[in-house]
């Protein structure tokens, strides 16, 4: 293979752009040419594309975001946007693509593989959602991003004797949640995999005010059944002892410069992404599996959900009281 193309789909992640970077640099160094595919699946379909160099992608390693642009575009499910994508790619001399992204993007991934194009793809989304990896690019740095804010959240829920809920990113999985509702200490973790009831809630937040704390830490998956207002306002009408505050933490759990654990995850599956279509293996998801980096069939990770581990979900609920 001489000539490869690199895209970034759906949601934008903080590992994206380390990712990007040795991609393209570990295909020069095998003597490949390397395309930029702006837009995801967008600019693939309007052949907004450029050609990317090692100096393309310096200084790009610290930078969030995705320096090609993403987008989300479900028209891509169509066969005729398929076609001219492949059309688009045929006409550049595009021979493989490295497609990074979460599921979604994935999906688009294998509808190309399907079509006889060479893809591979790369984890890399903040919802931790893609089987056939333990953990995608910019997630470390998402949860590091909530850690902060719950921390900084903590200290003035203190000072008022104040129940706060955080409400993080996770629409399917609450992977963010838990995780950064464990690191924070928090009592109480609402995540689309665990249901809890109102008053299951407000018992948990009054024994804790019982217990003479000064203040409670709720995490709240935007994907769980019970939102967050809807907790707030049942909680402030049962009087538990507390004020009762939402802090919602939105896009800046998306933002910032990828942490040094990204930065090395995204290059490791980066640098892994390349080789596999330099040797011509295609077909196949890279991901971080006991600290290795494994190959997953694509057909195998886009057919099955990624599971939440529930023993650490009852590690977090032993922690709280």
């Amino acid at each position: 293979m001489r000539h490869i193309g690199v895209l970034t789909g759906g949601g934008d992640s903080p590992g994206m752009n380390p990712c990007i970077r040795a991609v393209v640099r570990q295909a020069i160094g095998y003597g490949m040419a390397v395309t930029g595919i702006r837009r995801g699946y967008a600019g693939l379909v309007e052949n907004d594309m450029q050609p990317l160099d090692a100096r393309s992608v310096g200084g790009i390693i610290q930078q969030g975001g995705t320096i090609l642009k993403s987008q989300r575009f479900p028209e891509f499910d169509r066969p005729e946007a398929q076609r001219q994508a492949l059309r688009n790619l045929n006409q550049r001399g595009v021979e493989g693509l490295a497609v990074i992204g979460g599921n979604g993007t994935m999906k688009g991934a294998l509808a190309l593989e399907r079509q006889g194009f060479p893809v591979v793809g790369i984890p890399a989304t903040i919802d931790n959602d893609v089987y056939g990896t333990d953990i995608a690019a910019g997630v470390d740095t998402a949860l590091n991003t909530i850690l902060l804010a719950a921390d900084r959240i903590r200290d003035t829920a203190s000072s008022h004797q104040r129940a706060f809920l955080i409400e993080v990113m996770g629409r399917a999985s609450g992977y963010l949640a838990l995780y950064g509702g464990l690191a924070a200490g928090a009592e109480l973790i609402l995540i689309p995999e665990q249901e809890l009831g109102l008053e299951e809630i407000a018992q948990d937040v009054e024994r804790a005010y019982v217990r003479g704390k000064a203040f409670v830490i709720i995490i709240v998956a935007e994907g769980a059944k019970l939102k967050a207002q809807e907790v707030a306002d049942y909680l402030e009408a049962q009087n538990i002892g507390y004020e009762v505050r939402i802090s919602i933490l939105g896009h800046i759990q998306r933002g910032g410069c990828a942490s040094a654990f990204d930065r090395i995850l995204a290059t490791r599956l980066g640098t892994a992404a390349a080789r596999l279509l330099h040797q011509g293996e295609h077909g196949k998801l890279v991901g971080l599996v006991g600290n290795q980096v494994r190959a997953t069939d694509l057909e195998e990770a886009t057919s099955r959900p990624k599971p939440l581990d529930m023993e650490v979900y009852a590690l977090a609920r032993a922690m709280a009281i």
